[in-house]
């Protein structure tokens, strides 16, 4: 008999979110154990349910979305993308710019297929979600990691961004705000990036999908905002912000200047094409989601909202532990704190996942996970209810206190 091993490209693919912990998670689910899960970002499973209009729209649309729609998308629904580029004073110029996905993940590899060739290189954040390193590299390119620095807020350092340019490289990733970390990007530091694209002609690419979850007042700036003379590629989606993450609701902007582009922007055009559209009913909610005010989304971060009293609970919980030390989240919905090794004796985050997972029944994703090079932090998702997370974070202190030299 032959041997058929996976392609070869994919040595270099990891999604740590669903990986050796979870799976691991999923048999001792299937054997009745009950799991705490904080390692994922899917609302549902919290109880967290889409507005009432969104909902709505969805069961009113149902009988007219059964065909393909065009492989951009339904058109109303990109006129509803393009009024909300415009409340963002994002530089996209017509529906015909835009493209609906299966969710942003799909238009993320969509995107590095279109333009990495073998060895092409991509400045990508560290920590970063981790499909956009698989992607780059399952495109042929070179994911080269630029440092967000802790002591600062996790902000991008600019000259590390400046020193890993190359001419090899392409473009620069921008996850604002960000995951792991839930920092928020000042408009210094995005224009200071703009810069760096600038001077090195660089196509920018701005994942915003939770530009509607943004804590205690602040503002959320888009990059293409920014650069409307540079090419923009802007994610986003209803996903996080309006609780469907089922749905598979996404969309990619391309913004700006295209002068010079235009081979990259038909390769994105070929393949969208490839894939015939994208989920026709998950469209269609899009115009109820956008059009609205956006009350839904402010109640979850506003006091007394689900996220914000999640997130106050859990930044209390950890700030209990000794040896644990975080930046506050402002914004998403992920907390990225760091353990002290030397005081509890780790030298592999993902055995303390493990320890966590099969000691005290509860997951997290281990900071390798999201590319960052040192075995000192995890990522919660902060989704369950508040008294839940308190009683996690007393039982990852248990675990930790086990361990103390």
């Amino acid at each position: 008999m032959k041997n058929f091993d996976r392609a070869e490209r994919l040595s270099k693919v990891s999604y740590g979110i669903r990986g050796p912990v979870m799976q691991e998670a999923q048999k001792m689910m299937a054997s009745g154990v009950d799991i705490l899960r904080l390692n994922i970002g899917n609302p549902a499973v919290y109880g967290f349910r889409a507005p009432k209009e969104v909902n709505e729209a969805f069961v009113k649309c149902v009988m007219d979305t059964q065909g393909y729609s065009d492989s951009k998308g339904l058109l109303y629904a990109r006129e509803s993308i393009l009024r909300y580029c415009k409340k963002k004073n994002i530089p996209c110029e017509s529906v015909d710019d835009i493209y609906t996905g299966n969710g942003v993940s799909e238009l993320i590899i969509t995107t590095m297929q279109a333009l990495l060739n073998e060895g092409d290189e991509m400045l990508v954040p560290c920590p970063n979600y981790p499909l956009w390193t698989s992607a780059v590299s399952m495109s042929g390119g070179k994911p080269v990691h630029y440092i967000c620095d802790e002591s600062s807020d996790w902000l991008p350092d600019i000259e590390d961004m400046r020193k890993k340019i190359t001419p090899k490289t392409k473009g620069i990733l921008v996850i604002n705000p960000n995951n792991p970390t839930g920092a928020l990007y000042p408009r210094e530091i995005l224009e200071k990036i703009v810069e760096l694209a600038r001077e090195n002609d660089l196509i920018l690419f701005a994942d915003e999908i939770y530009d509607r979850l943004i804590f205690d007042g602040a503002e959320h700036t888009a990059l293409a905002s920014l650069a409307p003379d540079l090419l923009t590629i802007s994610y986003n989606g209803l996903s996080k912000s309006h609780l469907v993450c089922g749905f598979r609701s996404g969309w990619l902007c391309v913004c700006g200047n295209k002068k010079g582009k235009e081979g990259f922007l038909d390769g994105i055009k070929l393949l969208t094409s490839t894939r015939l559209c994208s989920n026709v009913p998950a469209q269609a909610i899009i115009p109820a989601a956008l059009d609205e005010t956006l009350e839904s989304s402010n109640a979850l971060v506003a006091p007394g909202g689900r996220l914000y009293e999640q997130r106050e609970a859990v930044c209390r919980g950890l700030g209990a532990i000794p040896g644990i030390s975080f930046v506050k989240p402002k914004g998403a919905l992920y907390i990225f704190p760091k353990i002290d090794c030397s005081r509890y004796n780790m030298e592999n985050d993902e055995q303390f996942a493990f320890e966590l997972l099969r000691e005290k029944h509860i997951l997290v994703t281990h900071g390798a996970g999201f590319n960052w090079p040192t075995p000192d932090h995890f990522r919660i998702a902060y989704l369950p209810e508040a008294p839940v997370l308190e009683e996690a974070c007393k039982k990852i202190g248990e675990l930790l206190a086990s361990r103390e030299k």
